[in-house]
């Protein structure tokens, strides 16, 4: 977020309370714990998230959770809710609104992990509704240009050529790339075509990066080993309260110390399975480029730019966009979507999601948009593997009619690429258990982000803004591979896994191990309705395309 995020703590016991806002005020946070006026309180200090302190027995009493999903105006303050109680209990939170509950007692790594996601969930969705507002205002402006669109398709039929309007194509890039979490690939994809008109838009680019950069300094996706630490701390603090203390506290802290070690024990062995998954799979997990076009469903033509300057930029119009038209001597407008996959067999099938594979599978704004008469084509659709210093072709093989699930198939016969053990059963995932995702999140703004300016430089000037010669470049530098984030299973469904590591747009369709280190799920969705968890298709779905 842009500016210092805003917190408001709602806990009656004076000791957890003070706790939670040391936690929040030591991680940078303005807090505040002014409740007493209930939501008039709330409305003046407007507030990013709320914690709020909840007794099982009082559940259905929650007024302020209540009020505050229920106005207009607070609806999309973030509700952080702490319960003593098991899953049951935090299943009724969820059900009264909260955006997560959290089991006391209280892990401040935890509380912060889940108040970061929280707060990212809100800042995206706070940018797609001032997007919302700003496509409202051009409602009208759109209108217009679905009629000039439909006069160009009869013109066409009887031989005439008309220009068509570029609202058209602006309404395509914004509703397909929102619905499927693609906003930060267009925006680098954006400014990669830019690097050809100078040195400023590598600036620009450079300091994309430099941000970056540092958000993943700030919130780093593996706190792991910052955890140990002060796990370690705190156990030698609490043996040397031991050493020194009265007998009457002896039994109290050797219970804390007993758990302070049970917990290093778990991170300990959870990372140790993390590295060797890592060693294991990381050659084996793919960055998927999907380069679309779209085309008249009625004569068949593509859609292009309407003609190019003489630097090479497309023509605009006063506004400064650029001209389309189903006539247009340009090149055909194309956009950019990526995802990620898996090597699941040794024949080269690689397991995604179906939304990856055709990224305007079940996408209703893009659908309002096509029933104009233009329809999405995949024009190329490549695989780009950590160490393989080109992209590998792929096709679209099988697809789910159950589930969002696909098999795309290449030929990597030749690259020694290790397919993925995918995980047998249902009891490979168990509700708890921890869970290590591989992925590409943010797709080309995490790789850029991992190079150095000097690299950024060079890659600009080789690829001369063409998409397509930017992912060669980075995989010929061997600049692709994925990031690895750690979780734990939140509920085990039928047809779907919850779960909590953290991914974003980019990540869809990258496996989900368990501590055994098998495949047990595909991951396929960020639901920010659930607090920042994830979804992932149980594998099994994915076993039943890979059968000849």
């Amino acid at each position: 977020m842009n500016h210092t995020a805003k917190l408001l703590v709602v806990e009656s016991d004076d000791a957890l309370r003070d706790i939670i806002v040391t936690v929040l005020n030591d991680a940078g946070y303005q807090v505040s714990t002014d409740y007493r006026e209930g939501m008039k309180a709330v409305l003046a200090f407007a507030p990013d998230a709320v914690v709020l302190g909840a007794d099982p027995p009082q559940l259905d009493c929650c007024d302020l959770l209540s009020e505050i999903k229920g106005s207009e105006y607070t609806h999309n303050i973030r509700v952080v809710m702490l319960s003593p109680g098991g899953s049951a209990e935090r299943t009724r939170g969820l059900d009264l609104g909260a955006d997560d509950v959290l089991s006391l007692p209280l892990d401040s790594h935890e509380l912060l992990s889940r108040v970061r996601s929280q707060l990212r969930s809100k800042s995206i969705v706070d940018e797609f509704r001032e997007r919302l507002r700003l496509a409202e205002d051009n409602r009208n402006a759109t209108q217009q240009v679905v009629t000039a669109v439909n006069e160009e398709r009869r013109a066409l039929r009887v031989g005439g050529v008309a220009t068509a309007a570029v609202l058209i194509a602006a309404g395509l890039v914004f509703f397909f790339l929102y619905r499927r979490s693609q906003q930060q690939n267009i925006r680098v994809f954006a400014a990669i075509t830019r690097l050809q008109t100078g040195m400023l838009t590598q600036q620009q680019l450079l300091e994309r990066s430099r941000r970056a950069v540092e958000a993943g300094e700030r919130n780093p996706s593996l706190p792991s080993d910052l955890q140990k630490v002060e796990l370690q701390k705190k156990s030698e603090d609490l043996r040397s309260q031991i050493a020194t203390g009265k007998t009457e506290d002896a039994s109290a802290l050797q219970g804390q110390l007993a758990a302070v070690n049970s917990r290093l024990q778990k991170l300990e062995t959870e990372g140790k399975v993390a590295q060797t998954i890592i060693q294991s799979y990381e050659p084996s997990v793919c960055l998927i480029h999907i380069v679309l076009a779209f085309r008249d469903h009625t004569s068949g033509l593509r859609l292009h730019y309407a003609e190019m300057t003489s630097s090479g930029t497309p023509t605009t119009d006063e506004h400064n966009n650029p001209l389309v038209s189903l006539t247009g001597n340009g090149p055909e407008v194309r956009l950019d979507a990526f995802g990620t996959g898996f090597l699941a067999s040794a024949n080269g099938q690689i397991l995604t999601n179906h939304h990856v594979a055709e990224p305007w599978w079940q996408n209703e704004d893009l659908k309002e948009m096509l029933d104009q008469g233009l329809e999405p084509v995949v024009a190329e659709m490549t695989a780009y593997f950590p160490g393989v210093p080109r992209g590998i072709a792929i096709n679209t093989e099988k697809i789910s009619s159950a589930a969002d699930v696909a098999v795309v198939k290449g030929n990597v016969s030749e690259l020694g690429i290790k397919q993925i053990a995918l995980a047998e059963g249902r009891r490979s995932a168990i509700s708890g258990g921890p869970v290590v995702l591989l992925g590409y999140p943010t797709a080309l703004d995490a790789i850029l982000a991992r190079a150095g300016a000097e690299t950024l430089q060079s890659i600009a000037t080789a690829s001369k803004g063409d998409p397509k010669q930017v992912m060669e470049e980075l995989a010929r530098r061997n600049l692709i591979r994925p990031i690895t984030t750690q979780g734990h299973i939140g509920d085990v469904l039928p047809d779907k896994i919850v779960y909590d590591a953290q991914t974003t747009s980019g990540g869809s369709g990258g496996p989900l191990f368990n501590n055994e280190g098998k495949v047990i799920g595909i991951n396929f969705a960020m639901v920010r309705e659930f607090g920042g968890s994830n979804f992932a298709i149980p594998v099994a779905y994915g076993k039943l395309l890979l059968r000849p």
